[in-house]
């Protein structure tokens, strides 16, 4: 693929050129290197994906699960063959680092896995003689046409928080990639190809807000999965289920770590940083707000401003780099104002990576690690988003104050306690409204074989990705009660 490609989309089995007239440079955020062109996809391109998906469907559903499975198998060999590629592609188009990008991709491996136990995750449930001669049954059924609409941080795993149970479960599918970062998903579409999975079961189309809404609308999509900012998962989910499909939607958060005066500080410092810092803060589980607790305070506040100031930024092919740039200048540009907005707001920056020159890339998008110390809890820099590499840190009197703090929040995406003591974290765990809890934990993320949970409006839906609740979002359940002639009994 040359540098000034324009990317296909691929449906009902083979890579089409789309009819979209416009096009988005894909650029390295690292060197500002042009990578690409994604075309700006239309309704038509949408509508030839749905048509082909819908068409291939009736066959896929009636193929065995144990047949379906045998392509995940294949799909699985072929992505640890082609492991150190695709990770390289999604540093090059995503600005993470190497390491970031194997970690993510082992983790959509993952999901491949644990999708290739759907024979048993998908069984029913049977009850005889519910009265004489009568039985009654529960079977899952796939729910038909199915849709992904991902974001940028996270090109290589989260299309798979869905894409193996979906077509596990014998749904047919549509990948929507962010036009950001569409490459890996170009590379993994190569690998599908080459399962042999039957024509139209996983389609590709590329696109930015004409293709989502013409997804949203479509009436043979039945099912929407899409991970993303709040405003736009709201707007997600209010449409697609105005339209009558299923739709899981995860938003945005303000993830906060809280460290008690008991934490191992020196274990906590690094895990807070890589969680803070990692991925340049661009993923829903960073730490955002670290709140210390009591005695606390001091020595983290100390041990976290060297961890900052120590982090080696660059371009995440480059040896020994722990913090790549963030996606693009305007969202470069987005997190020097929040900076400058919680500063002007009394916020102190602790450690300041506003100005970050990397020698070697000039040009590129970076942001090193920035610390906001005695941000008011209740001021607007505490509550908003800032998907960058920006810790803010509070003080707090106990973990009381810790817990009803994060209860407070609009955000339930995760929370995080450091601690030496067992019944400060039961009391942590049990209270503390979010969807996903860790214990001297940094980056709460759940194995695939767990949901990725979420609360209040960092979600919107009922059943999350991954796991038992992906296999019940991409199936519906149909009731059976049977009698049989020689059998007849009274009716209830």
């Amino acid at each position: 693929m040359s540098f000034a490609a324009i990317l296909q989309n691929y449906i009902n089995g083979e890579w089409c050129d789309s009819s979209a007239t416009e096009y988005l440079k894909v650029v390295n955020p690292a060197t500002t290197e042009l990578l690409a062109q994604v075309p700006l996809g239309t309704s038509a391109d949408v509508d030839r994906a749905a048509t082909a998906a819908a068409s291939a469907f009736s066959s896929w559903r009636r193929t065995p699960a144990t047949e379906r499975i045998q392509y995940l198998f294949k799909l699985k060999a072929l992505l640890d063959e082609n492991f150190e590629d695709i990770a390289r592609t999604i540093t090059q188009e995503c600005g993470k680092t190497l390491e970031e990008s194997k970690g993510e991709l082992r983790r959509a491996i993952e999901n491949v896995e644990v999708a290739c136990g759907i024979p048993i995750l998908i069984q029913g449930q049977y009850s005889e003689d519910i009265a004489k001669g009568i039985d009654e049954f529960v079977i899952r059924q796939p729910v038909g046409v199915a849709a992904v609409i991902a974001p940028f941080n996270f090109p290589g795993m989260i299309p798979f928080w869905f894409l193996p149970y979906a077509i596990a479960c014998g749904n047919t599918y549509i990948i929507k990639p962010s036009e950001k970062v569409p490459l890996t998903m170009q590379k993994v579409m190569r690998l599908i190809e080459q399962t042999g999975l039957p024509k139209g079961v996983v389609n590709l189309v590329n696109g930015a807000k004409e293709v989502v809404d013409a997804i949203l609308d479509h009436s043979a999509i039945r099912a929407i999965s899409f991970v993303g900012s709040t405003p736009v998962a709201r707007y997600v989910y209010s449409r697609a289920t105005a339209n009558g499909k299923r739709a899981q939607c995860q938003g945005g958060a303000k993830n906060p770590v809280i460290v008690l005066p008991d934490a191992d500080i020196e274990m906590t410092t690094r895990i807070v940083a890589d969680s803070a810092f990692g991925c340049a803060g661009q993923r829903c589980l960073a730490a955002s707000l670290a709140v210390t607790v009591g005695e606390a305070g001091k020595i983290f506040t100390e041990a976290i401003a060297q961890a900052a100031t120590s982090r080696v930024v660059g371009y995440g092919l480059d040896s020994g780099v722990q913090m790549g740039p963030v996606i693009t200048a305007e969202s470069q540009s987005r997190i020097k104002h929040l900076v400058e907005q919680g500063i002007a707001a009394g916020a102190k920056p602790l450690v300041d990576g506003r100005e970050s020159l990397i020698s070697d890339h000039p040009d590129g998008y970076f942001i090193k690690p920035t610390i906001l110390q005695d941000i008011d809890p209740a001021g607007a820099i505490a509550r908003t988003e800032i998907f960058g590499p920006v810790l803010g840190l509070i003080h707090l009197d106990s973990i009381e104050a810790a817990i009803q703090f994060i209860n407070s929040g609009q955000y339930g995406n995760m929370a995080c306690l450091f601690t030496s003591s067992g019944a400060a974290a039961r009391k942590f765990r049990y209270e503390a409204e979010v969807g996903n809890i860790g214990i001297n934990i940094g980056v709460a993320a759940p194995m695939a074989f767990f949901p990725f949970s979420g609360w209040k409006e960092s979600f919107f839906g009922d059943l999350h990705g991954q796991g038992h609740h992906a296999v019940e979002f991409f199936t519906q359940t149909k009731v059976v009660v049977e009698r049989w002639r020689q059998n007849w009994s009274r009716q209830f």
